[in-house]
């Protein structure tokens, strides 16, 4: 009995931490560059979009002078790694009337990619 939940602890473990170490920094940081950096920087300084260093932890909508939508405002979560994963494959499905004209990765291991570095902009 033991040995079968130590068994399935691993699996549970495994799966869980998978995306994460499956996740390609270099990749996260090409996709950013082609489908985000137009409007968002990777500092704190904003360009059409807030500036996303330290993203992850930082509730939505709460960048000081950043002219944020009223639903972005009002979306009442912080960004996590799993927040921002569906977020970037449907923003508009997340925070439904948000501005950002963006329709989303199609790709899956790209989003887990960009999340990845996004969650490095600390």
């Amino acid at each position: 009995m033991a040995r079968i939940l130590i068994n399935t602890a691993a699996v549970v473990a495994i799966g869980c931490a998978s995306p994460a170490l499956a996740a390609d920094l270099a990749t996260g940081a090409k996709v950013f560059r082609t489908n985000c950096a137009v409007c968002h920087s990777t500092g704190t300084n904003a360009v059409v979009g807030p500036g996303l260093h330290g993203l992850v932890g930082r509730k939505a909508g709460s960048v000081p002078g950043f002219s944020y939508s009223a639903a972005m405002k009002s979306a009442g979560f912080a960004w996590t790694a799993e927040q921002l994963a569906k977020y970037v494959t449907n923003p508009q499905a997340v925070v439904k009337g948000n501005r950002m004209p963006f329709s989303g990765l199609q790709n899956r291991s790209q989003a887990v990619d960009l999340v990845a570095y996004l969650e490095t902009l600390r």
